[in-house]
């Protein structure tokens, strides 16, 4: 069972960055990030495969956050940049057993972080 353990979140103001990390006990395939806003379902954000040749992002951060992932330490990163409010979010790590794909889609993701908060706010 692989173990998913994120680290980064916390209060920024909008306009500002974080960066968000998240350590796999082993290496994994496809790596991803999702959020979950209060009352709302969780979304996909970004999404990475295991040689980092294909990265997928929803259409609300592209252009403003950037994952990435180091092999050789079993972690990736999510840079989020020029952050909103709408991005105050629980942001969750996952990874896939054996898709290779960039997915989108929760259901293709075996392994899940606990989250860690972002909240963009004055």
């Amino acid at each position: 069972q692989v173990q998913l353990v994120e680290s980064g979140g916390g209060l920024v103001q909008p306009g500002g960055s974080l960066r968000l990390s998240c350590a796999a006990s082993e290496r994994t395939f496809t790596m991803g990030w999702f959020r979950q806003a209060p009352g709302k379902e969780r979304e996909f954000v970004a999404a990475i495969t295991r040689a980092a040749t294909s990265t997928h992002y929803a259409d609300s951060v592209k252009g403003r956050f950037t994952i990435s992932r180091d092999n050789s330490k079993n972690t990736e990163s999510l840079q989020m940049d020029n952050l909103k409010p709408e991005d105050t979010a629980v942001y969750y790590c996952a990874a896939t057993a054996g898709y290779t794909g960039a997915s989108v889609y929760s259901w293709n993701y075996n392994y899940w972080g606990q989250g860690t908060q972002v909240t963009v706010s004055t």
